[in-house]
């Protein structure tokens, strides 16, 4: 299967590209895993509400990043990814700080850099490297 020629096929006929509604399920269940994991670690309860409330400004900055970047016209790409991280973070610290009023402690960035870096661009950079595989033609048996 080309992963490649997907969004290409779904360009001319005008429709949305498949591969959007993925990337942004899955850089939601990234900041929502790396919110999750952090109340966990930090022993605090697994409501949904407090989960809800600590991954807001987060997903408020993901929203940000998708829009500014106008991400849905390369989702995939490992380019987009880093831009999405950046955006996500940054964005998403200040939120935490200045309007939901929790803390931005210089280890909790390291991590959050680290950890978002890993999920928003690391599986762009998988899916990449999937596409390419099979795009690749195989060698003659001659």
């Amino acid at each position: 299967m080309d992963l490649g020629a997907i969004g290409a096929a779904t360009a001319e006929t005008g429709g949305m590209d498949r591969r959007v509604p993925l990337a942004v399920g899955i850089d939601v269940f990234s900041v929502t895993l790396f919110v999750a994991v952090g109340r966990r670690e930090h022993d605090r309860d697994s409501a949904i509400a407090g989960l809800i409330d600590t991954a807001a400004p987060f997903l408020f900055a993901l929203a940000l990043a998708w829009l500014l970047l106008r991400a849905w016209r390369r989702p995939t790409d490992w380019r987009t990814g880093i831009g999405i991280w950046a955006i996500t973070l940054i964005a998403g610290m200040i939120l935490r700080n200045l309007v939901f009023g929790d803390g931005t402690a210089t280890s909790f960035v390291i991590v959050a850099a680290s950890f978002l870096a890993l999920f928003l661009v690391g599986w762009r950079v998988a899916f990449g490297l999937i596409a390419r595989r099979s795009t690749r033609t195989p060698a003659s048996t001659a």
